[in-house]
Formats: C-alpha cells, structure tokens, sequence
C-alpha cells in the first residue's frame, strides 16, 4: 500500500446542506509520498480511501468519507458525509456510483444519492447506455433525459480527469447528473500552471473554471485545480453559490493500493 498526496471529491451540497454541486479540495500528506505514489500507473490503481473536512464561508461544516474501488473493469464509489453541529441535524448523506471502466475513463451505471432517513429526498439515477437515456427517479417520480456519451454522476466526475486526454485543451465539456437533473458544464483552461500551497508543500497545478454557468444557476461559480503530478485529478476546488456562500473541501487522509 502506497501514500499519495492529494485527492478530491466533486460534492453535492446547497446552503441546506441538499444537494449543492460542488466538487471541491483535494490535497497531498507528504511531497516524498505523494511522488512515489505517482509511479502506480492509473491502471494499476485498486483502492483509493480518502476523508474530508468541508467548510463554509471558512467555518467546519461537514466531514467525508469516501472509498473508490476498481476491479475486474468495473468501479464502485462509496461515500458517507456527516454535519457538524447543527448541520448533523439534516442526518447523514450517502452517495454511491457503480459502472464500468474502459479506455475512456468510467461509464457509470447506477447512482445514487440519499440525505437523512427521509426517503422524498433520495435521488436515482440509471444509466441505459443501450438506448441512450438517462433514467432519474426523483420522489418517487420517473424523469428522462437524452444521454450522450462521458457523461458522469456527482460521485464518478471527481475520478473522471485521471482519464482525459491530455494535454487539456483551452476548454473542458462534462455532461453531468445529480440525480435530479443532468447538464452539461464547460470549463476554461488556464494554460499557465498555478501553485497550490497546503500542508506546508506546494504544489503545480492546472486550473479550470467554469465559462458557461448553469442556466437554472447562472450566479454559481465552480474552480478546480487538478494535479499533472498526481494523475490530473482535481486537488482543490471552490464553490460559490447564487446565495454568495463559498464551500470548499480538504483532505485530512487518504491511501492507495
């Protein structure tokens, strides 16, 4: 088992702590670490554990738990966020992507979103790559959506950018479901790398924001900063949302195999 460095996760959460997109900060234990772990190439990769700290407007507001797992060509994603103080009153989310693995990255199948034990807010989303529709069921009721190839869920993105071809170039397309609805999103690529300082270490990133805003949240504004080091998987990331409020999510541990 091997240490690496940084590591993020493309998080969902709103103001409410439901459901607010936000894929957010990943980042790295040790430099010595994180560059051995940098010689697993991405096809030898097994298991990544990682947990999160997540705050808003600077203060705790959440912690994460997250377990990527490949095997045979196919991947599960597992992963558990709990509030702090009065946000764990809004009770536990549960997030979970299942699908396979091929040259192009992953082609999720199922997803699933839950917060709380309140069944009205769980969120399905199935993939039928077959005929090309996206299947949500939301509240009980079955909403379909045209599904068009790449597209990814809130869970399976955040490990999506170790397969994009690279170099980037000057934009960066996702179609994307959150269970709810899907859209597609596209980001600017700053040519020019970015260091990121964190854990007293710095490290040289890409940037990329978002050039077309989603038009049900034109206000929002999402940045990642990915890693060439550590398989351009995102290594921070900040949201702001219509409500103006910035949430951001670091890594306080992780392992690989």
């Amino acid at each position: 088992m091997k240490r690496q460095r940084w590591w993020f996760n493309f998080m969902h959460i709103r103001y409410s702590f439901i459901f607010l997109k936000v894929l957010l900060v990943a980042l790295s234990l040790t430099a010595n670490l994180a560059m051995a772990a940098t010689n697993i190439a991405v096809n030898d990769i097994k298991r990544i554990q990682v947990q999160y700290s997540v705050t808003k407007n600077g203060q705790p507001f959440a912690n994460t738990k997250e377990v990527f797992t490949l095997n045979n060509g196919s991947y599960t994603i597992e992963s558990i966020t709990k509030g702090i103080g009065v946000y764990a009153l809004l009770g536990e989310r549960r997030v979970t992507s299942q699908g396979s693995v091929n040259e192009s990255g992953l082609k999720p199948l199922r997803f699933e979103l839950q917060q709380g034990d309140k069944a009205k807010k769980a969120l399905l989303a199935e993939f039928d790559w077959a005929a090309n529709i996206l299947n949500m069921t939301v509240k009980g009721q079955l909403k379909t959506a045209p599904l068009s190839p790449g597209t990814q869920d809130l869970a399976s993105i955040a490990y999506q950018f170790m397969y994009t071809p690279k170099p980037m170039q000057d934009t960066v397309s996702v179609s994307l479901t959150t269970g709810k609805k899907l859209s597609r999103y596209t980001y600017r690529v700053n040519p020019a790398l970015e260091r990121v300082e964190a854990l007293n270490a710095a490290y040289d990133t890409v940037q990329l924001t978002q050039g077309d805003a989603d038009a049900t949240n034109p206000a929002e504004e999402k940045s990642l900063w990915l890693s060439p080091a550590h398989y351009y998987l995102p290594m921070q990331m900040k949201v702001v949302d219509d409500a103006g409020a910035t949430l951001m999510q670091t890594l306080t541990s992780f392992t690989i195999e």
